[in-house]
């Protein structure tokens, strides 16, 4: 599993509850583009429309060398889950304060996948401790390898 991007920004943001693996629908030049790490979901988003799931605002660079039909760097592309999965996500989307949102996007052999989060939204005093947290694991790791 290569991971070509991380979704820092959501990891900040919420508290990702339960991952699932997508799909991905890509033209041709596109994951020519993601290959070379031209792909990036600091913005992105998952929505339900007419019972698909759609990954919005999710940015991929045209390719290099391609001509001009390369896709629209921010297109809808559409994520393959099977409709059981789909009718569980809906579900647990019912639920207040829940949200999809991808956290990575990686190849998995040959095909592009994307890890998609369950999520639900941090308050401010929730990214304070998340941060406060960080440091002080940073500092004891910093504190042991001095030691050692």
């Amino acid at each position: 599993m290569k991971i070509i991007d991380k979704n820092k920004k959501a990891f900040h943001d919420y508290f990702i509850e339960e991952s699932i693996e997508a799909g991905i629908v890509l033209e041709g030049n596109e994951v020519k583009s993601v290959k070379m790490g031209g792909v990036s979901l600091r913005d992105a988003f998952c929505h339900f429309d007419k019972g698909e799931l759609f990954l919005k605002n999710c940015h991929i660079n045209p390719y290099e060398k391609g001509s001009y039909f390369n896709a629209e760097p921010r297109r809808n592309r559409k994520l393959l889950l099977n409709k059981s999965e789909i009718k569980k996500l809906v579900g647990k989307i019912a639920q207040k304060g829940l949200t999809l949102v991808p956290t990575k996007i990686y190849f998995k052999g040959n095909y592009v996948k994307v890890e998609i989060g369950l999520a639900r939204g941090k308050k401010q005093h929730d990214k304070r401790v998340t941060l406060k947290e960080k440091d002080v694991k940073r500092e004891s790791e910093r504190e042991i390898a001095r030691l050692k």
